[in-house]
C-alpha cells in the first residue's frame, strides 16, 4: 500500500495510442476539455487556447477531483473514471485479500497482562527526568485532555531560540516546521476532511511490482497516538505474518552517546534477523542509573539506519516514550520515522490530574480527548505543507533545524536543512544527563521534584528571558507617553541586551575609525516614511486601536496596515483628508473580508498575505462571540456568526496563480504598490525570486516571532524562522538572480529598537514593520488574552466596556517611530552612512561578537553575513526604473473601453451606453480597470446597467473581477477560473452561443473558484461551474446550473441558487447566506457538509417568491432552458428545492427580525440579537 501525496497536480500521460489524465483529489489544478464533432478531444488548463468554432463542440467538461480520464485512439473511445477503476478492481480478489489478511487494532484480543502503572514519586521523578514543566502539566496536557483541542496562545514569541536559551530545551525545540507558501497551497484539514486521513499501517510493506494476498498483511491503526492498552495489545499480538520486538532506548549514565546509538543499531539488526517487522522503541525503566536517549534522536537515528541498511520497508517503528507531551513533539517523531507513539507518561499525568481533582473528567475520556487533540494537531501541521494524510507525513522530515551541528544532521537527520550549525552529540548527551540528574541526584541527595514554571510563552519570574518584560513594557510606555528620548534609550538598552537570545544578539557593528556628523544623516522625517505598522485586523484589535495606528502613521507619512478585516466606509472616505483615518496598506488575505472595489481603490499599497509569522500555513477563525455588529458590517457578514479564513488563498495554488492575483489587484488600483507577505523559512529566497518575477513591487519577509491575536502554541513557537535568516536569504537570492533592484524588501517580527532596524537594513531590508511595540505604546501589557476578548487595556477586544479603558493616542505611536528613527540615525552616523539606501546590504558594517559563550560559538552565521562588497551598489537596492511593467496600456480595458467615447460619456454621468467586443483567454481581468475608474469617480458605483458590455469568446482568468455597481458584462461563450472574483456590485451574465450543439445545463461553462470573495452584485450563469463556486461569497446573488466540489465553501452572505447537481463537501465552513438547491433526485444530503448548516424544504412564501424572482431574471438574461422548465412548472418544482442555511445564521436572523418587530431600528436590533445570542 502506497501513501497518497496530493498535488496540486494535473498529470497527463500517453504511449502514442492511449492518452490519459488524472487530477489531484482536492481539485487544485484547472483541467478543462472539449470533445469536438470530428472526434477530437482537446484538454488544457484553460479554455480558449485554440480558436474553435462553438458550433462543432459537443461536450464541455473538466477533470474531476481525484478522477481519471482515458482516451483510446485505437478504439475511438473515451473511458471515464468509473470504467477505468472497475476494470482494474476486478483483476484480482482484492476485497477477499483484505478480509483475510488485514488486521485491525480493534480485532486484537486484550492479553492477560497488566498495563504498567506509574504513580506517586516515580511519576514525579519521571516527569522531572523527561523535562516536564509546570506549563506542560497544567496548561498543555490538562488543556488538551479537557477540551480535546490544542492550546491556543496569543502575541507571538519574544524569548530566545532554543540554541541560545539558558533554560533546558528538549531536542524537539531545535526543529522548526516547514510550511507551504506560494509554490503549493496548504489545505484546510478541518473543513475538507474528505481528503484527510489519520490511518497508518504497521508491518512489512509488500512488493509493489508483485500483486499477491500477502501484501495486504498489515496492521491498520485509525489513530497512531496509542493508549497504553493499545500498545499492550500490539506488543503481545499473535497474528500470522507479524512479529513484534521491543528495543530499549535506555543506557547507563555517562556512556558516550555515539556508543549508545551504535549499540541501539545492533539491537535493531538483531531484531530484524529474528524476523521482527514491528519495533517498539521503549524508554520505560528510567531510574538512577539508566538515562533515556532523547526520543527524537533515537527515532531519527534508527529510521536513518533502516534506510541505509535497506530495511525501511521491512519494519515499522512504534515509540513508547515518556518524553513527548506537546503536539510539536509528536509531529517531529512522526516526521522522522515513527509510525505510532505511546506517550505513557503524558497518560499517567492525566491520571494524576484526574486523581487530584484538577481535571473533572473520566480518565479514559480525558486520554481519548488528549490523544485526539494530538493527532488533529499533527494533521493540521501536515496540512500546512499541503499534505492530507498522516501516512504521507510519516518520515517526510519536513523541518528545518536551527542550532544543530552539521555532523549531527548528516549522521542522524540526513536531508534536514541546518544553516547555522549548533549543538553537537556531546551537547545532547550533557543535556540529557543534566535533565536526568534533576530527578535522580548523582550524590543521592533528595531532589526537588516540583515542576518549574519556565514561562516559555507567558513571562514568569526566574523563568525564560522575555524581551517584553514588565520592566521593558513600563519603560517603553513611559518614554513614548512623555516624549522622553532618554528613557527610550533605557528601554532599548534592556531589549538589546545579550540575554535576548536572538541571532542578531550575536552580532555587533563594525564601526569605521571615524564616523560622520549626525547632521549629514537622512532626517527622522524621511526615515519614518519607510516605517509601517503590522497587519492587525479590525476585529482582532479594537476600533480605537486600529484608528490610532492609522492616524499616527498617516501623520508621519508612513503606512498602517488594515489587516484582513476590511475597513469601514467612513474611514475609507477619510483617505487624503486632514483627519485621515484610513490605512494606507490594504491587506488581501484568504478570507477576503471587506475586499471591495472601494477598499482597493483607497489603498496606497495592497498587500497579499501569503502567510503570517506566528502561524504560517494556517487560516483563521474569528468566533461568533467576537463578531460584534460593527465588525460584521465591516466584514460584510452577520453579527454573532463565526468567520473562517481558509489556510490557502483559493486563487493561489502556484506562483502563476499569485502572478494573476498581483495582476488583478494592479488592475483594481493601478496607482497602488502591490506587496506580498512571506514568512522566513528555508527556500524563501527562491519563492521571493518567483514573487519578484510575478510583478510584486514589495516583498515582506516576516520573522516567526511576530504577534498574533490567536494561534495554536505549536505554531507560535515551532513554525517559521527568525527574519535574520529569511531576510538574508531573500536579499542574496534576488541579487544572484538579477532581481534585487526590481523590488523593495521589507521585514518585520519583534523589531524593537534602532539597533534591530539597522541590522535589518544591513541584511537587506529597505522598509520596516512594527506591530507589538506600537500596541504596547497604546497600553498593551502583554496579558496574552487577545483570543479571549478580555483585554483589560481595550486594545485587543471588541467589548464596549473594555474598549472604554483604551488610553492610547496617536502621539505615543508617533513618538515610538521617531525615537526608533533617532536611534537609527545615531548608529548610521557612527557607521559613516548618510542614508538608508547606503546602509542596505552593507554586511561589511557588521560582524560577530568578539566575546561569546561556548554555545554561542557553536553557531555559524557566516551565511547570513555574506560579504556583498563585490556586488555593485545599484544591484543591491530598489531602482524605480527597473520596476515590473504590467503593460496595462495594452489591455482591452484601456484600448477599447476607457478610450471609447460612449464609455467616457457614461463615466461623466451624461448617459448610459452599450458596446460589443470579442474577448479571448489572454484578456485577463477584463473589466476591472474600467470598474476601478467607476469607483474612483463614484464610490457607490453607478445606476444599474449604466455601462453594458456585450462580450463574445472565452473569458480570461478573473473575468469581471471587483467590478462595481453600474457595470454589466454579458459574455457569450465560456470563462476560466476566478470569474467574478470580488464582485462589488456589478452584474455578470454568462451563456452559451445560440448555435451550441451541447446542452448548457450539462456542460462546464465556467471554471473553478467563481465569485471568490464577492461582496455584492449579481451573476447569472447558464451552464455548470467547476470546483468551489461562490467560495467566501458574502453578499452577491448568483444562479448556476450545477457546481463541482466544495460549492459555497466558507460563504458568509448573499444568495446562491443552484438548479443542478452539486459535488461533494457542499457548504463546508458556510456560516452565512443561503443556498437554494434544486435537488431533483434527492441526492444533496450525500454531498452536504452538515457541520454548520441545516437542510430544509422551501416553504416560506416570501422566500419562494424571492427564488422565483431570481430565476425569472436568470431566464430573462440567459435564456436558460432549464430555468424556463422550472418556471413553467414552478408550483411542482418548489417541492424539489432544498434550503441550505447555517444554524447560527438562521437564529441571528430570527432574533434580529424579532427585535425589529418590537420597534427597534436595524442597528439596535442587531446589537440586541448579538447580546442575547451570546449570553
Amino acid at each position: 500500500m502506497m501513501e497518497p501525496w496530493d498535488g496540486p497536480a494535473s498529470i497527463l500521460f500517453s504511449d502514442g495510442d492511449v492518452m490519459g489524465a488524472i487530477l489531484d483529489r482536492n481539485g487544485l489544478r484547472p483541467s478543462r476539455y472539449y470533445i469536438m464533432d470530428d472526434n477530437r478531444l482537446i484538454l488544457s488548463s484553460e479554455v480558449g487556447v485554440l480558436p474553435l468554432d462553438e458550433a462543432h463542440i459537443i461536450k464541455k467538461e473538466r477533470l474531476h477531483p481525484g478522477k481519471m480520464l482515458l482516451i483510446d485512439t485505437t478504439e475511438n473511445k473515451v473511458y471515464d473514471d468509473q470504467e477505468i477503476k472497475e476494470q482494474y478492481a476486478k483483476k484480482e480478489a482484492y476485497g477477499e485479500w483484505l478480509d483475510m489478511s488485514l488486521v485491525t487494532l480493534g480485532s486484537i484480543k486484550i492479553p492477560n497482562f497488566k498495563v504498567p502503572d506509574i504513580s506517586g514519586e516515580e511519576r514525579k521523578k519521571l516527569q522531572k527526568a523527561f523535562g516536564y514543566t509546570y506549563e506542560n502539566f497544567h496548561d498543555g496536557i490538562r488543556s488538551m485532555a479537557l477540551s480535546g483541542t490544542e492550546q491556543i496562545g496569543a502575541m507571538g514569541v519574544d524569548t530566545p531560540i532554543a540554541a541560545l536559551s539558558e533554560q533546558d530545551q528538549p531536542l524537539f525545540y531545535f526543529f522548526k516546521q516547514l510550511f507551504a507558501q506560494v509554490t503549493n497551497p496548504p489545505i484546510d484539514a478541518e473543513r475538507e476532511k474528505i481528503v484527510t486521513s489519520k490511518t497508518i499501517y504497521l508491518g512489512k510493506n509488500g512488493n509493489l511490482l508483485s500483486e499477491k494476498p500477502e501484501n495486504a498483511r498489515v496492521l491498520k491503526i485509525e489513530n497512531p497516538i496509542l493508549t497504553d492498552l493499545d500498545l499492550l495489545k500490539i506488543e503481545h499480538m499473535n497474528k500470522e505474518g507479524f512479529k513484534v520486538a521491543k528495543v530499549s532506548t535506555l543506557y547507563y549514565k555517562k556512556t558516550p552517546m555515539k556508543r549508545v546509538i551504535d549499540h541501539l543499531f545492533v539491537e535493531i539488526d538483531k531484531a530484524y534477523k529474528e524476523g521482527a517487522n514491528i519495533i517498539i522503541l521503549s524508554d520505560r525503566g528510567v531510574d538512577e542509573n539508566h538515562v533515556a536517549i532523547p526520543s527524537l534522536l533515537a527515532v531519527a537515528a534508527v529510521s536513518r539506519h533502516l534506510v541505509k541498511s535497506k530495511r525501511a520497508t521491512a519494519m515499522s517503528l512504534i515509540v513508547e516514550s515518556g518524553e513527548p507531551r506537546e503536539v510539536h513533539h509528536f509531529a517531529t517523531l512522526m516526521g522522522y520515522g515513527a509510525s505510532a507513539i505511546n506517550p505513557y507518561l503524558a497518560h499517567a499525568t492525566i491520571k494524576e490530574l484526574v486523581d487530584e481533582g484538577l481535571l473533572d473528567k473520566d480518565y479514559y475520556a480525558a486520554v481519548e480527548d488528549y490523544d485526539n487533540a494530538v493527532i488533529n494537531g499533527i494533521v493540521k501541521i501536515a496540512s500546512k505543507m499541503g499534505i492530507s494524510t498522516i501516512r504521507s507525513y510519516q518520515g517526510s522530515k519536513i523541518f528545518e533545524a536551527i542550532g544543530i551541528s552539521q555532523d549531527v544532521i548528516n549522521e542522524y537527520f540526513t536531508g534536514t536543512v541546518s544553516r547555522i550549525g549548533g549543538i553537537t552529540l556531546d551537547d545532547i548527551e550533557k543535556a540529557a544527563d543534566k535533565r536526568h540528574s534533576k530527578a535522580f541526584d548523582p550524590l543521592g541527595l533528595e531532589s526537588d521534584l516540583e515542576l518549574t514554571s519556565v514561562g516559555r510563552h507567558k513571562a514568569r519570574s526566574q523563568g525564560e528571558h522575555h524581551r517584553y518584560s514588565p520592566e521593558t513594557i513600563h519603560m517603553l510606555q513611559v518614554s513614548t507617553r512623555e516624549g522622553n528620548y532618554d528613557k527610550f534609550k533605557q528601554y532599548t538598552k534592556m531589549v538589546d541586551s545579550e540575554k535576548t537570545g536572538y541571532l542578531r544578539s550575536l552580532m555587533e557593528f563594525n564601526y569605521p575609525a571615524e564616523g560622520i556628523s549626525i547632521d549629514e544623516v537622512e532626517s527622522e522625517a524621511s526615515i519614518v516614511e519607510r516605517f509601517k505598522t503590522g497587519a492587525m485586523s479590525y476585529g482582532s484589535i479594537s476600533e480605537e486601536a486600529h484608528e490610532t495606528l492609522a492616524i499616527a502613521m498617516n501623520h508621519l507619512h508612513g503606512k498602517s496596515n488594515s489587516g484582513e478585516g476590511g475597513e469601514s466606509d467612513e474611514r475609507l472616505a477619510s483617505a487624503g483628508t486632514a483627519n485621515d483615518r484610513s490605512s494606507a496598506i490594504k491587506q488581501v488575505a484568504s478570507g477576503r473580508f471587506g475586499v471591495t472595489s472601494k477598499y482597493l481603490v483607497s489603498a496606497r499599497e495592497i498587500q497579499i498575505k501569503m502567510a503570517q509569522g506566528a502561524k504560517p500555513g494556517e487560516g483563521g477563525h474569528l468566533p461568533g462571540r467576537k463578531v460584534y455588529p460593527w465588525v460584521a458590517k465591516t466584514r460584510h457578514s452577520t453579527p454573532g456568526v463565526s468567520l473562517i479564513s481558509p489556510p490557502p488563498h483559493h486563487d493561489i495554488y502556484s506562483i502563476e496563480d499569485l502572478a494573476q492575483l498581483i495582476y488583478d489587484l494592479k488592475n483594481a488600483n493601478k496607482n497602488a504598490r502591490i506587496s506580498v507577505k512571506l514568512v522566513s523559512e528555508a527556500g524563501v529566497g527562491t519563492v521571493a525570486a518567483g514573487v519578484a518575477k510575478a510583478g510584486a513591487q514589495v516583498i515582506l519577509v516576516s520573522g516567526y516571532d511576530g504577534g498574533t491575536g490567536a494561534a495554536p502554541l505549536s505554531s507560535i513557537h515551532n513554525a517559521g524562522l527568525p527574519w535574520e535568516l529569511g531576510l538574508a536569504e531573500t536579499h542574496q537570492t534576488l541579487i544572484s538572480n538579477g532581481l534585487r533592484n526590481r523590488v523593495r524588501i521589507e521585514t518585520d517580527g519583534k523589531l524593537m529598537s534602532g539597533r534591530d532596524v539597522a541590522i535589518a537594513a544591513i541584511l537587506g531590508a529597505e522598509e520596516f514593520g512594527f506591530a507589538t511595540a506600537p500596541l504596547v505604546t497604546m497600553g498593551c501589557v502583554m496579558m496574552r488574552v487577545c483570543n479571549q476578548d478580555t483585554c483589560p487595556m481595550g486594545v485587543a477586544t471588541q467589548n464596549p466596556k473594555l474598549r472604554a479603558k483604551f488610553a492610547g493616542k496617536p502621539e505615543y505611536v508617533e513618538n515610538f517611530m521617531l525615537f526608533i528613527a533617532r536611534e537609527l540615525r545615531e548608529y548610521m552616523a557612527r557607521l559613516g552612512v548618510r542614508s538608508i539606501d547606503e546602509l542596505v546590504g552593507r554586511t561589511d558594517l557588521i560582524k560577530l561578537k568578539d566575546k561569546m559563550s561556548s554555545s554561542e560559538q557553536e553557531l555559524d552565521l557566516r551565511g547570513i553575513l555574506l560579504d556583498m562588497s563585490g556586488v555593485e551598489r545599484e544591484e543591491q537596492v530598489f531602482n524605480p526604473e527597473k520596476a515590473y511593467d504590467f503593460k496595462l496600456e495594452e489591455t482591452k480595458d484601456e484600448k477599447q473601453l476607457l478610450k471609447n467615447k460612449k464609455v467616457k460619456a457614461a463615466l461623466e454621468g451624461k448617459e448610459s451606453c452599450r458596446i460589443a467586443l470579442d474577448v479571448t483567454n489572454i484578456d485577463r481581468t477584463f473589466g476591472t480597470l474600467l470598474g476601478a475608474e467607476i469607483t474612483r469617480r463614484y464610490a457607490e458605483g453607478l445606476p444599474e446597467d449604466t455601462i453594458v458590455i456585450d462580450a463574445k469568446g472565452a473569458g480570461g482568468q478573473s473575468f469581471g473581477a471587483f467590478i462595481p455597481a453600474g457595470l454589466t458584462i454579458n459574455l457569450i461563450g465560456d470563462s476560466n477560473d476566478y470569474f467574478g472574483k470580488g464582485l462589488s456590485g456589478g452584474k455578470l451574465i454568462l451563456k452559451a452561443p445560440a448555435d451550441a450543439k451541447y446542452v448548457p445545463e450539462e456542460n462546464i461553462i465556467v471554471g473553478n473558484v467563481a465569485l471568490y470573495g464577492a461582496t455584492s452584485g449579481e451573476a447569472y450563469i447558464s451552464g455548470m461551474a467547476g470546483e468551489r463556486f461562490c467560495i467566501r461569497n458574502s453578499g452577491a446573488t448568483a444562479v448556476v446550473e450545477g457546481v463541482g466540489e466544495h460549492g459555497c465553501e466558507y460563504m458568509t452572505g448573499g444568495r446562491a441558487v443552484i438548479i443542478g447537481p452539486t459535488g461533494k463537501n457542499f457548504a463546508a465552513g458556510m456560516s452565512g447566506g443561503i443556498a437554494y438547491v434544486f435537488d431533483e433526485d434527492s441526492s444533496l444530503y450525500k454531498n452536504l457538509n452538515k457541520t454548520f448548516v441545516l437542510m430544509e424544504k422551501l416553504t416560506d412564501k416570501n422566500e419562494i417568491a424571492e427564488v422565483k424572482a431570481i430565476l425569472e431574471k436568470h431566464v430573462a438574461y440567459t435564456g436558460s432552458a432549464k430555468g424556463r422548465r422550472i418556471l413553467d412548472n414552478f408550483d411542482e418544482a418548489v417541492a424539489h428545492f432544498k434550503k441550505i442555511i447555517p444554524a447560527d445564521y438562521k437564529e441571528m436572523l430570527r432574533l434580529t427580525n424579532l427585535y425589529k418587530e418590537q420597534g427597534l431600528g436595524d442597528e439596535e436590533a442587531k446589537i440586541k440579537a448579538f447580546e442575547v445570542f451570546n449570553q
